[in-house]
């Protein structure tokens, strides 16, 4: 890793992690849930919709978030899957379908049935003792994967995936700042992966912080070890400023010199 200025990233942290900064982003769905019960759920649904035009994610997750109302976790647990099935006819986004999102959201109630939350599920295989939060990753996304088909939305944590948007969710839920919201106390955020797509391997290697060509979990794990050595116990501190500038129109990352 090359001499990386952490001057210059803690005054892009300050400058940007801000509110007034997040939309269009799927995390400003989180802010109107003030019960970590339904917040979590948002979290889960808004991430795994994070591919393809941000404009479209935001448009697709603010009509599913429409139809399961003001208290989500409500809704979810006491749904059935012809209420699912009906509430969700026609839907289609990109590769995932109606019968999917249904799948998946009935995954996700039954995992709560399970578990009784979805921390809970992730907390089932984490450990404080471990280097990261892969093992628990894993774990999670198995779990909801066990409940039918949801490959759209949750990928195969064995395959060779950086697992970004699942990355992405654990961001918003375990870190608590002027823009991500926490909720999840119990994992430290020291054991955060960055959630690696190809514009955040585009700075990255601009940085010096990879020189990795596939953005895979490898690269990510690189780059999450590379951001720990500035900073060990929060390590994906500047996801949030950086990736700005790839989803803003009015941003640019050359204003920061990379």
């Amino acid at each position: 890793m090359k001499n990386l200025n952490i001057e210059l990233l803690e005054n892009t942290y300050k400058e940007y992690n801000k509110r007034k900064f997040v939309s269009p982003d799927p995390l400003q769905f989180l802010y109107a849930y003030k019960d970590i019960k339904d917040r979590e759920i948002v979290a889960l649904i808004a991430s795994s919709f994070a591919y393809g035009n941000v404009k479209q994610i935001i448009k697709t997750v603010d009509k599913i978030l429409n139809k399961l109302g003001k208290h989500p976790h409500k809704t979810i647990t006491t749904n059935s899957q012809e209420d699912f099935e009906k509430l969700f006819r026609g839907f289609k986004y990109r590769f995932t379908t109606s019968q999917q999102l249904v799948n998946f959201l009935l995954a996700i109630q039954n995992t709560l049935k399970k578990y009784g939350s979805l921390e809970r599920c992730f907390l089932a295989k984490y450990s404080r003792n471990s280097k990261n939060v892969l093992p628990a990753l894993k774990h999670f996304c198995k779990e909801l994967r066990s409940y039918g088909n949801v490959k759209s939305l949750m990928p195969d944590p064995e395959k060779t995936s950086a697992l970004k948007r699942i990355n992405l969710c654990l961001r918003w839920l375990v870190r608590k700042d002027s823009v991500d919201t926490g909720g999840w106390n119990k994992i430290n955020k020291s054991h955060l992966i960055v959630p690696l797509d190809t514009h955040m391997h585009s700075i990255a290697k601009n940085l010096g912080l990879t020189n990795r060509k596939p953005a895979d979990m490898k690269t990510a794990l690189e780059i999450t070890k590379n951001f720990a050595k500035l900073n060990v116990g929060d390590p994906v501190k500047y996801d949030f400023c950086l990736t700005r500038f790839g989803i803003r129109d009015d941003m640019s990352i050359k204003d920061i010199g990379c």
